[in-house]
Parts: C-alpha cells; structure tokens; sequence
C-alpha cells in the first residue's frame, strides 16, 4: 500500500506525497473526495472544495471531485469505474463518520480497499480522511459530532473503520492554530490510557506508508 496521510491540508512536505506516484514528473489526475463536508451548507462545502482543488492544482496535479453521494444506492461497479481511472485520491479532512458513511453507502470503502491491496492506488488525505482509515473509530466522538450523519444522510453513525491501519491516527496534536488540538490532545489522552494502539500527528506532519515502509516526515 502507498499512503500519504496528513495532520492538515498538503503538510510540510507534500513532496513525500509525489514520490509516491508511478511518474512523480507527470501530471496526474486525482480524485477528491469531500464528503467529510456533506453536512455543511452547500455553499461553504463548495468554497472548501475549490481550496482543496486549488491547493493540489499548485502542486502540479489535475483533481477533480468525485461526489460519493452520486454512486448512493446504486452498483458498486460504479463507484469503481468512477474511482478505478485515478492514481492518487485524496480524502479531505471534516467530519469522520459523515465520511465513514458516505465510503459504505457508495461502496468507496470497498473499492479503495481493493485498489489498495492491489496497490494501484495512492490514498492521501487528511485528519478525518486518516481517521477513517482506523480498526474503530470510538473515541473520535470527542472532537466530531455523530449527528452529523443524520444532519447529512438521515442515518446513524457507524463507528467502525476500514481497518487499512491497525492503530487510530490523531491529527492536530500540539497544533496551538487548530481550533481541534485540544480536544484530540484529551482523544490520545484516552487512547493511551486504554492501551488503544495510535499515532499523533502535530500540523504540518504526515505518515508515509511505502510497502512494507512507515515514516513521519
């Protein structure tokens, strides 16, 4: 598995992230995802996806959105063709169970998974685009409001995550301009106490998974 996970936006060294890639000299095309902000007003999750767009733009890259919430309801195979054509997806970050749900209700979940073990994919992303990533994700409701789901889909949260990792990553720690430090710094509190396997990750941090590879740069 290649995987660029992030404590906030691109980090401090989004050129980790480019090496990842099959030809980091060429231009790519990458699938954003946002459905982490689907329970925002439609006008402010359209302004933080065109920031996540720009951004990536700035990088060299060629993203587009990939909505999750037009393949709902409908084949899996679909959200694969959908997903399949992109080398690089990127996860943006908001609300972590709302971006859980959207992932089972497409069938993203399965089919990243997929591309993944087949290491066709890069997944980037970050805070909740890594969370998601987790065995479970209880504990996250500290900091993300499981109401959300229903503000955004009319369903219950779900709290299991799709185990691509086997610990829960904490973005946003000791990150004094994140309105979240806080609150996720009492998150690891707890996981530490339970013995709950983790990773803290301050802004401007990012996991680099490379095959059988894990670093923080």
């Amino acid at each position: 598995m290649r995987m660029y996970l992030s404590s906030f936006r691109t980090g401090d060294h989004p050129e980790q992230m480019l090496a990842l890639l099959a030809d980091p000299a060429s231009t790519v095309d990458v699938a954003v995802i946002a459905n982490a902000l689907d329970a925002l007003p439609a006008e402010e999750r359209r302004a933080a996806v065109e920031q996540e767009v720009e951004a990536l733009t700035g990088l060299g890259l060629r993203p587009a959105e990939v909505d999750l919430r037009a393949c709902f309801g409908l084949p899996v195979a679909r959200t694969a063709a959908a997903l399949s054509r992109f080398p690089l997806v990127w996860v943006r970050g908001g609300n972590v169970f709302v971006l859980r749900q959207a992932l089972a209700r497409s069938g993203a979940d399965e089919v990243l998974t997929g591309l993944l073990r087949r290491d066709a994919v890069v997944y980037a992303g970050y805070s909740a685009g890594a969370c998601v990533l987790a065995p479970d994700l209880h504990g996250l409701e500290q900091c993300d409001d499981l109401q959300a789901v229903h503000t955004a889909y009319g369903d219950r949260a779900r709290l299991d995550g799709l185990a691509l990792l086997d610990y829960v990553v904490v973005p946003h720690i000791d990150s004094p301009g994140h309105p979240e430090s806080e609150i996720l710094g009492a998150v690891a509190d707890r996981y530490r106490a339970e013995g709950i396997a983790h990773r803290t990750l301050r802004d401007g941090e990012a996991i680099v998974i490379d095959g059988g590879s894990t670093r923080i740069c």
